[in-house]
Formats: C-alpha cells, structure tokens, sequence
C-alpha cells in the first residue's frame, strides 16, 4: 500500500514489490526511490506504465448479455399473421425471439410497430432461412398454402411448427407435402387471446413431436420453441394427434355446431345483453329445451336436445370421423 503526501512518498511494505497491478491495463515498479532531502529542490520519480492487457469497452457486460440472447434465439417465420399470429408474437418477442410474417393481408405498419419483419413474397420471407416456420392459419386454406410454399429456398433441416385446433389434419399434410428432412412439431395452445390475454400459467399446451432429427442441435431448437411456453407457465402435455383428437371431438363438435346455428339465425348484439359463457348458455338451453319437450303436447313439440347429440356425437367417435367433418363448415 502507497501513502502519497505533498512532500514524501514512503511504501509501508519494507519489501520490494515487483508490480502493483491496477484494473486491466496498468502497472506502477516498485519500490520507489526515497525521495532528496527537503533542503534541495524535490524530484519525484517517473512512473512507467506498461500495458498488461487491452482495456475492455465500458458495456461489456451488455455486449456479453447480446451475445448469450443471439445464441438462445431463434428465427421464427409465422405464416398467417391474423389476430392469433399476433397474439404468439407479442410472447416470442418478449423471449428476444428474431419475428418475421407473412400473410395474404398487409400487415406491414402492424408488424413494423411491433418490432416484426413483414415478407408480403414467401419466396423473400423464406430467403431469410428461418430456424422456425409456424403455421397460425385457417384449416381450410392449410393444404393449398402449403402447396405453394417455396421450400426450396430454406435450409433442409427448417422445423415446421402449426398452432391449428385439429391435429391429425395438419400432420397428415406436413408429411404428404414436406421434404423428408424437415422437422415437424404440432401444437395445439388450448387457449387464444382472449383467454391468455393476461397470462398463459396453467393453460394446457398440447405438442406432438411428429419427427425431430437426431441431431443435438434438432432437439435443442425444438426444445427452445417448447420453452417459450413452458417459462410462460403453460401445462405442457405431450400426447398423439390421434389422441388429441378424440378428447377434443366433443368440445369441437360443440364449438362448430353451435357457430354454425347462431350464424344461421343472425343474431344481433341488443341493448339487454345478459353476460355468461358459451358453456352455460348451452346447458341452460339443453335443460329448458328438455322440460318443454316433456311437458308441451306429450312431447309432440320436438326440440334437438342433448340426446340427439350424445348420438350424433357416437357415431362420429365409431365412424372414427372424429373432426374431420368441422373441415367442410366454413366458421
């Protein structure tokens, strides 16, 4: 340790130190000379700075935190950038995920405010060579975008995601349409944006990893995509297309029967509005429709009640139908 004063220098250490290293980048030799007498004219000695290393930017650790987010982040293309593909972009940028977009619409000025490249070419967007590409479109439209997609112009391993709310439909087409060397995962998010506007914890997350390489850097991509909605708190759970499938017949059937009805009889909104879930709407329509018909005439006033559906609902599950039939009704 160095005492510096106005008139004297004096090391308290009465070894000779070698070098006294300050930060990165300077050193002082020591020990220093005793300096003259007070009667003669003082002369301090010369410091040598010599240079142990280069000195580092002051944001180092900035550039250190830049570089760990390049190397866990992915490239992700969402196809179909309607209010779902806008919903999941808004979360994978909040994971520091690298967004771009393409769709039939211009949402140039949308995706530019919210920090996502827009591609209105396929052919540019894919010249980007996305780690990702997620299908966020309408099942309808699934097989003719697919076909004509530029596939040529990606990488041969690219991983192929689709978020759509059937599962064996979309795989059956990534196989059939695909290179054989594209990674496929399909997904099914159990909730949307009005659901999972405030948060996505505890919401299920279905996956199905259809066929990922061998590669460790596949696996890892996957498990990176798998992350996002992991951290987010989802309940991941890993089951079969088919599985999926036949637990969701039931909800999707309901879903599309009662879309369909309400659409038929052009319901307007009206100042009396009561509020209440589909869910509740139905069965209290289930459970009057089931009295009147049991009390009106001797039930010669028919009304399609609940065991109309449990047996239409049968036979799809026999049939082995399952969703495929909601593929025709335009929702």
């Amino acid at each position: 340790m160095l005492i510096f004063s106005p008139t004297t220098i004096r090391s308290l250490n009465p070894q000779p130190l070698p070098y006294l290293s300050f930060s990165h980048s300077i050193s002082l030799p020591l020990p220093l000379r005793s300096l003259p007498t007070p009667s003669k004219s003082p002369h301090f000695p010369s410091f040598h700075i010599n240079c142990i290393d280069a000195a580092q930017p002051f944001d180092y650790e900035s550039h250190l935190k830049n570089r760990y987010i390049q190397s866990t982040s992915l490239k992700i293309a969402i196809i179909g950038f309607g209010n779902f593909g806008q919903f999941l972009s808004k979360t994978f940028l909040r994971h520091h995920h690298t967004l771009l977009a393409h769709s039939r619409t211009n949402y140039a000025d949308l995706a530019n405010h919210l920090g996502v490249s827009f591609y209105a070419d396929p052919h540019d967007l894919f010249e980007q060579h996305p780690d990702v590409v997620l299908l966020s479109t309408s099942i309808l439209s699934t097989e003719t975008l697919l076909k004509k997609l530029p596939f040529q112009r990606l990488r041969r391993n690219t991983l192929f995601v689709d978020v759509l709310s059937v599962k064996e439909f979309p795989r059956n087409l990534f196989l059939k349409y695909l290179p054989p060397d594209f990674d496929i995962l399909c997904t099914h998010p159990m909730f949307g944006p009005e659901s999972g506007k405030t948060s996505w914890a505890g919401l299920p997350f279905v996956y199905d990893k259809v066929r990922i390489g061998d590669e460790e850097s596949r696996i890892k991509r996957c498990d990176k995509f798998l992350d996002i909605f992991e951290k987010e708190g989802c309940r991941m759970v890993e089951m079969s297309c088919m599985e999926h499938d036949k637990y969701a017949a039931g909800s999707q059937f309901v879903t599309h029967t009662m879309g369909r009805v309400l659409e038929k009889f052009g319901l307007e909104s009206s100042p009396i509005n009561t509020k209440g879930t589909l869910w509740s709407s139905w069965k209290g329509w289930i459970w009057h429709s089931s009295r009147l018909r049991r009390t009106c005439l001797g039930g010669s006033i028919r009304f399609i009640g609940s065991n109309c559906l449990g047996i239409i609902m049968e036979r799809w599950r026999r049939r082995g139908v399952w969703l495929r039939s909601c593929l025709a009704m335009e929702v």
